[in-house]
């Protein structure tokens, strides 16, 4: 009966070491994978900062255009028609250009 406890406990010891071991490995193998994940974020918020910071310098040039096509849409009514309809770019009430905020009242 001893020998059967004993060889029972040793079946649950190394039992027990295996599922450490797997614990171990999978823990590590979640780790390195988080790491990863955690890194390629980093790099894609820095070129999402990068592609940000090129359309705000770019963007007064991009609302002068358009301003630029909507005095001339007001000159030539089928440009207006045609072009500016078709993208929706419609001239903004009380003459403030595109691009920038109507004065609150």
């Amino acid at each position: 009966m001893i020998t059967d406890s004993n060889s029972e406990i040793s079946g649950l010891r190394s039992q027990l070491f295996i599922q450490l071991v797997a614990l171990v490995v999978v823990t590590g193998t979640l780790m390195v994978y988080l790491y990863r994940q955690a890194s390629n974020e980093g790099k894609q918020i820095a070129q999402a900062q990068q592609i940000i910071n090129n359309y705000k310098q770019v963007e007064p040039k991009i609302a002068t255009f358009v301003n630029q096509l909507v005095v001339y849409g007001e000159r030539h009514p089928d440009f207006a028609q045609t072009v500016l309809k078709k993208y929706g770019i419609v001239p903004q009430p009380g003459g403030v250009p595109y691009g920038s905020t109507a004065p609150r009242k």
